[in-house]
């Protein structure tokens, strides 16, 4: 269950706190996430660390859809915010946001538990003053749960039992503090920090927490992908992602970033073939966008059309500037644009991917690598 924070002074505390010690954030579209970090509240905005291109902040962010998410203390926010520019803060460049009108925040009382936590050693002393080792099985910023390496005395642990435990999480996060056992098995130990974790060890693990959320959610969302793929109809034919361009060059160039998604397919600009080509239910249908005089805009709006509803569409341009581009993708109501060259390769395939991903079956959108900054 999650609670939703309106109270604005509430909602400006919580994000200065955050600043005040440059949380991590995601912020994420629906169809690509973006890792960054808080930077301040100044003059009604929220600035942000710019981990992106000037081109992904100015175009690729804009949209009614945009949310961050952080991790705070033992839980978690979101909230949905607006994209208002760039900025400029103690010499490093940021994107402007909207600040929130409300923070969903996630149930506190059941912290989120990671069950991949790798081959870590713990060690815990009993009442009796015994030393005694156990696998971490999962954590969470309020306990964990042990299995250890040789069956448990129930007169020496049960629930109730007061221990102290020395978790080396990883190199930045080593966790000594007392706890209280709270279930017991045979060799299996549920245990819950208490007193809570002092601040210097909460934020670091909430933050650890709270990247291991993020990829699991990665994790589900590529299996959902795949799941879905699986399931498709032989009978529908071959198929993969559409180019509708009559540049060889531009397909040979966009086939090293998408075929590892998707076969690429190239197709003359004419109605016709793009008709028969969607019977096969792409994935993707991009449309090369050459120039910007009207006649192109209302040849391309013509062939849009064909596709929407069919299939996601994206724009994807060689001669025209981002500006006139976004401006052209809203009038003709695609899925995303993009200006084309060759060092946004991985950046298409993440977007392609994002696309795909939520046109299947509204999974999460994968994560973009980090750019070079604004």
């Amino acid at each position: 269950m999650a609670d939703v924070i309106k109270k604005g002074e509430e909602i400006l505390e919580i994000l200065r706190s955050a600043c005040g010690r440059r949380e991590l954030l995601i912020l994420a579209t629906p169809y690509l996430r973006f890792e960054s970090s808080f930077m301040a509240v100044r003059d009604g905005e929220l600035h942000i660390l710019a981990t992106m291109s000037r081109d992904d902040a100015m175009f690729g962010l804009r949209g009614a859809d945009l949310k961050i998410r952080f991790p705070d203390g033992m839980g978690f926010y979101e909230a949905a915010v607006e994209t208002r520019g760039l900025g400029l803060l103690d010499g490093r460049r940021t994107v402007r946001l909207s600040l929130p009108k409300t923070l969903q925040e996630n149930d506190q009382r059941v912290a989120y538990r990671v069950e991949r936590v790798g081959r870590v050693t713990v060690t815990y002393s009993t009442p009796r003053g015994d030393l005694v080792q156990a696998a971490l099985v999962d954590i969470s910023t309020t306990g964990a749960r042990l299995l250890a390496q040789r069956d448990l005395d129930p007169d020496v642990i049960f629930p109730g039992t007061k221990l102290v435990l020395s978790i080396p999480l990883d190199p930045e996060i080593q966790i000594e503090t007392r706890a209280e056992v709270r279930h017991a098995g045979a060799r299996s130990l549920g245990v819950a920090f208490r007193p809570v974790l002092p601040l210097a060890v909460e934020q670091p693990l909430s933050r650890w927490v709270f990247r291991r959320r993020e990829e699991e959610r990665e994790r589900l969302a590529q299996r959902l992908e795949v799941s879905v793929a699986s399931t498709r109809s032989p009978a529908l034919g071959p198929t993969g992602i559409l180019l509708v361009s009559s540049d060889p060059a531009l397909e040979l160039a966009l086939s090293e970033f998408l075929t590892p998604i998707q076969p690429l397919i190239r197709l003359p600009v004419a109605a016709q073939a793009i008709k028969d080509a969607l019977a096969a239910a792409p994935p993707l249908v991009i449309f090369h966008v050459t120039r910007d005089d009207l006649d192109h805009r209302r040849r391309l709006k013509t062939l849009v059309e064909l596709a929407q509803g069919k299939a996601p569409v994206l724009l994807l341009s060689t001669q025209v500037d981002g500006a006139t581009l976004f401006e052209l993708s809203g009038e003709c109501k695609v899925s995303s644009a993009l200006v084309w060259n060759p060092s946004r390769g991985v950046f298409l395939q993440r977007l392609a991917q994002g696309i795909i991903r939520r046109h299947n079956q509204g999974g999460d959108s994968p994560m973009a690598p980090a750019e070079t900054s604004v």
